[in-house]
């Protein structure tokens, strides 16, 4: 089976705008858009590579600013473009994220590299995405790069969910470390921040935030989603005073690494 099979079978059986769309899918939305708008300005370009069904690219696209989506996946591609409202400046192409070659150098003020380095296993892979996404950046523009994170997978998965031993025999965890490993089947590569302060130590680029994105919100998804509103307003400020917290964020599931771009 090819790697893209895979993917595919994966999201042809999941509703990611449903996932986003819940309380709890909306706190990894709302702190990433909360990152974005730091540094978004007017008239600013903005590439997504990996775009899924648009989440964020329609966002940005109804906030007015020009937007353009790559996505691999066919399914997602049709959803994306049911999403479209009219007026969006917007267009997509389907790509893959390690050859971006339909796409000029330095022409983004923005990338957002949001799933490719969720699907790609190998060190070697994982750099070109990067290297493409800096290609089609300006020169001190911002790329942001989201990564599904290790130990959270661990406890969650693992332990709480009482696949810790089947890890083991299946040779995907290395007890002595607590290292984990994915192929393809599993879908999910996982990182710890060594692994992307060393991705990062490969290419021009300062990085302004290390984020956590979700923090504690997928351990308890029922109690996010059954919170009143102004619990949940509360919960969100909460979440976005500790995001970037070092002695926190390795117990995320998700983050994102804000980095300016130097030639």
């Amino acid at each position: 089976m090819e790697n893209n099979d895979f993917l595919k079978t994966y999201y042809d059986t999941r509703n990611e705008d449903e996932r986003l769309q819940s309380k709890f899918g909306q706190i990894e939305f709302i702190t990433t858009m909360h990152y974005i708008n730091k540094y978004i300005v007017p008239g600013n370009k903005i590439l997504e590579i990996g775009a899924g069904t648009g989440r964020y690219s329609h966002k940005l696209a109804l906030d007015g600013y020009d937007v353009t989506a790559v996505e691999l996946l066919d399914k997602n591609i049709e959803m994306f473009n049911k999403n479209t409202t009219k007026g969006e400046k917007i267009k997509i192409f389907q790509g893959n994220a390690l050859d971006l070659g339909i796409i000029e150098d330095d022409e983004y003020d923005i990338t957002l590299l949001f799933g490719p380095m969720y699907h790609l296993y190998t060190i070697e892979d994982q750099k070109k995405a990067i290297s493409e996404a800096l290609r089609v950046t300006k020169n001190k523009g911002i790329l942001i790069i989201a990564y599904c994170l290790m130990d959270a997978s661990i406890i969650n998965y693992g332990f709480m969910g009482n696949n810790i031993k089947t890890l083991v025999e299946k040779k995907l965890l290395e007890v002595d470390t607590f290292r984990a490993y994915s192929t393809p089947a599993e879908i999910f590569q996982l990182y710890r921040k060594e692994d992307i302060d060393y991705l990062n130590s490969n290419f021009q680029v300062f990085r302004l935030h290390y984020v956590a994105t979700d923090l504690f919100t997928n351990y308890f998804r029922n109690m996010i989603n059954n919170m009143d509103e102004e619990t949940y307003d509360m919960y969100i400020k909460y979440h976005l005073t500790i995001c970037e917290r070092m002695d926190m964020t390795g117990i995320t599931h998700h983050s994102i690494d804000v980095l300016r771009k130097y030639e």
